[in-house]
C-alpha cells in the first residue's frame, strides 16, 4: 500500500454544485400578512365577534376564510425557501403593513354597534329580498321585522292595522331626537341583510315612559299594546326594563 499523498484535481467539468436555498423575506412576509387574517378570523369565530359586523346570513364567511386563510399561510410557507434572496421592498412593505391595519384595529378596539349616532343616518327598513308578507304580518309572532317590512307597503300598513290593541314585546336600543318628550323614546334595532355596510334600521315609538329612566343607547325590553298609525307605530308600554345587549344585536330579514 503506498503512503503517498493524492491530491484532489479539479472537479470534473459539467458537475455544479446545487445553489443554496435561504428564506425569502418576502415571502416570509407575504405568509405573516395571510397568517394575521387567518388569526383574526379564527378569534372572531371563537369569540363570536362576527355577529358584530355580518348578519346569520352571510357569517358562513368566518370559518371558511379562517380555513382557506390559514391553508394559503401554510402553503405561503412552505415555499419561503428560494434560492435567490427576495428582499421586501419598500413600497411592498407599505402595501403589507395597510393590509394589515384592519387586523389591528378590530383586534386592538373594544366591541361596538351601531347605535343612536348612526340611527338618524341610515335609512329606513327596505323591504326588497324581504320574504316577509302582508299574510306573515297579519299573523302569529309579531317581530321587529314584521313592523318595519309593514310600513313599507300598502298591504303591510293594513297587515299592522289588524294586530291594534296586541300585546308585545321588542327589544332594542333606546334612540331620542330633540323633540322626543321626556315619557318617551324610539325603540330601535338595526336591520342587517348582509354586512353592517347595508344596515337599515326597524323602529317603534314607545310612550308612557318613566321620564329619565334610560339613555340613549341602552338596551331595553319593552312591552305593551301595540297600535300602528299610518307609517308609525306606537308601542303603548306596561312596563320597560333594561336588559343587556343581545348576542347577535343586528336582526336578518
Amino acid at each position: 500500500m503506498s503512503d503517498a499523498l493524492v491530491t484532489p484535481g479539479p472537479e470534473p467539468s459539467g458537475i455544479t454544485q446545487a445553489p443554496v436555498r435561504r428564506w425569502s423575506p418576502s415571502r416570509l412576509a407575504g405568509a405573516a400578512v395571510l397568517g394575521a387574517w387567518a388569526v383574526l378570523f379564527w378569534w372572531l369565530l371563537l369569540s363570536e365577534r362576527q355577529n358584530f359586523y355580518l348578519s346569520t346570513r352571510t357569517q358562513w364567511v368566518v370559518p371558511v376564510g379562517a380555513t382557506l386563510l390559514t391553508l394559503a399561510a401554510f402553503g405561503r410557507l412552505l415555499t419561503a425557501r428560494t434560492r435567490e434572496r427576495e428582499p421586501v421592498r419598500r413600497r411592498e412593505a407599505w402595501i403589507m403593513g395597510a393590509v394589515v391595519a384592519p387586523v389591528v384595529l378590530i383586534m386592538a378596539l373594544p366591541p361596538a354597534t351601531l347605535g343612536q349616532f348612526s340611527a338618524g343616518k341610515r335609512s329606513s327598513f327596505a323591504s326588497s329580498g324581504v320574504a316577509t308578507s302582508a299574510a306573515d304580518i297579519g299573523s302569529g309572532e309579531l317581530t321587529l321585522v314584521d313592523v318595519a317590512a309593514g310600513q313599507t307597503t300598502p298591504e303591510g300598513e293594513a297587515a299592522l292595522a289588524t294586530r291594534a290593541g296586541e300585546t308585545v314585546t321588542f327589544v332594542g336600543f333606546v334612540t331620542r331626537y330633540d323633540d322626543t318628550p321626556a315619557d318617551e323614546l324610539f325603540l330601535t334595532r338595526y336591520v342587517v341583510t348582509c354586512c353592517v355596510a347595508d344596515a337599515t334600521i326597524a323602529q317603534v315609538r314607545v310612550v308612557n315612559v318613566t321620564p329619565g329612566a334610560f339613555e340613549p343607547n341602552d338596551w331595553v325590553q319593552a312591552t305593551g299594546a301595540i297600535y300602528p298609525i299610518g307609517r308609525e307605530v306606537i308601542v303603548n308600554a306596561s312596563g320597560v326594563v333594561a336588559v343587556e345587549r343581545p348576542s347577535r344585536p343586528y336582526l336578518t330579514p
